[in-house]
């Protein structure tokens, strides 16, 4: 690919930047109207829990062991870009045959939904680490707090406004002749809603990117060295982390449609209270994190983020559930956008493809391993004040404190202004605001 020098280069990567908005715009309105409703699609076809575990368990795995193979594929292919484009438009055409499913097979298949949405995940899975590549030459180290945090409110508003429409489609058409008209309609949105944003994709601007010899490594050397790295014990950390949200994850949409016996407005409501949440505070978590680091970010979330499945025992009111899911979201969003900057802090750009790849392989191992053994034991634990899905939770709180005692080995890979937590918590919630304005100026002189 030839580079014109620097201003030519710039102007390439800012109109590419613009590219990958709309991109994620039209990516994110197919999340809002499917990936909160497949599960909910599966019970409607009476899923057990168990298969709903699966269901959640089982695209991540497969996705993971295929994004091993990203790096020798994109260097096959010879372009980042060239398996990014053909891995979304072959994803987009699979919500064909998932949307198929109750009118060819019958409405009572729920497996089929298991495998047709794993190969989806997976399909998607394998552009994953070439995209993050992608993006993190497009905003320089200094900027991604702000600049992906500022990404995430737009797709946040994005993902929120496509949930509440499917939520509407789906409560309006659940007294229909058709149980399932109005998946139907929400999926065949998601499917239109990806090819727009594939067409997006081949339209965006990828800097030339020289892999040599010595950045060539496989899973199995990534693996013997896991816990003499820096990058690979953080890998550690958030694969315990994502084991033990995972034990219980999958059961929360069981939870509310089958227990509680929530509508589906109401379930709208509640899963969206933190979607909600993480996109109004993501700016605050993105600026902190420019100035003080991604991995303090990460630290002082996942404290909370381990408090969230046992914050679900108090009360069935959805009310208060909304309470929890505001709790949650703000936490979330503090963790994620954590996490995502440090591999590209951590990791240089020629390494970054392969590291994302083997960082989402044992993520995805964790997260099956997670919710497989919350789909056992969803049948066999002593039930807690007469439900056994409060126990998954219950063990998924205790799963989630003993992982954050993992991230004390990791260290920050950037120079950063000194917090204590207790400091960066009032600083975040704005208990001390002129506290924040300290952090910013004294960041900025530096």
């Amino acid at each position: 690919m030839r580079e014109d020098g620097g201003e030519k280069r710039a102007d390439r990567i800012k109109k590419s930047l613009r590219y990958s908005l709309l991109d994620g715009i039209f990516a994110s309105t197919m999340g809002g109207f499917s990936e909160s409703f497949i599960a909910p699609y599966a019970i409607a076809m009476k899923a057990s829990a168990s298969l709903i575990g699966i269901l959640s368990a089982m695209p991540s795995l497969i996705s993971a062991l295929l994004q091993v193979k990203t790096a020798t594929l994109v260097e096959k292919l010879g372009s980042r870009k060239a398996l990014i484009n053909r891995a979304v438009l072959v994803q987009a055409f699979f919500w064909i045959p998932i949307i198929a499913i109750p009118y060819v097979l019958g409405p009572s298949r729920p497996v089929y939904v298991v495998i047709l949405y794993s190969v989806f995940v997976a399909i998607n899975g394998l552009a994953i680490p070439a995209w993050s590549s992608l993006m993190a030459d497009h905003v320089p180290e200094t900027e991604r707090g702000k600049v992906f945090g500022w990404r995430n409110k737009v797709f946040g508003i994005t993902t929120v406004l496509s949930m509440f429409t499917a939520g509407g489609i789906l409560y309006l058409s659940h007294g229909s002749s058709h149980r399932f008209i109005g998946f139907t309609i929400i999926f065949s949105i998601a499917f239109v809603s990806r090819l727009i944003s594939w067409k997006f994709l081949t339209k965006m601007y990828e800097p030339m990117l020289v892999i040599k010899e010595e950045h060539r490594f496989t899973f199995m050397d990534f693996m013997k060295r896991i816990r003499k790295t820096n990058f690979g014990r953080f890998a550690v950390f958030v694969a315990c982390m994502n084991f033990g949200v995972f034990v219980s994850a999958p059961f929360l949409t069981v939870y509310m449609l089958r227990d509680l016996k929530f509508n589906y407005m109401t379930y709208t409501i509640v899963v969206l209270a933190a979607t909600v949440t993480s996109l109004l505070f993501m700016h605050i978590w993105g600026r902190h994190a420019d100035h003080v680091g991604n991995l303090k970010i990460v630290r002082l979330s996942s404290k909370f983020v381990a408090l969230v499945p046992l914050l679900w025992l108090v009360s069935p009111s959805a009310i208060y559930l909304v309470g929890v899911q505001i709790f949650a979201g703000f936490f979330w969003a503090g963790f994620n956008l954590g996490v995502t900057n440090f591999m590209y802090d951590a990791v240089t750009p020629e390494k970054r493809t392969r590291c994302v790849a083997y960082f989402n392989m044992v993520n995805g191992v964790a997260i099956f391993s997670g919710a497989a053994l919350g789909g056992y034991l969803a049948g066999v634990v002593p039930a807690f004040m007469g439900n056994r899905l409060l126990s998954l939770f219950i063990l998924s709180g205790i799963f989630r404190l003993l992982a954050t005692g993992i991230s004390s080995f990791v260290k920050e890979v950037r120079k950063v202004k000194e917090i204590s937590h207790l400091d960066l918590f009032y600083s975040i919630i704005g208990i001390r605001p002129g506290l924040r304005q300290t952090i910013f100026l004294s960041s900025d002189k530096e």
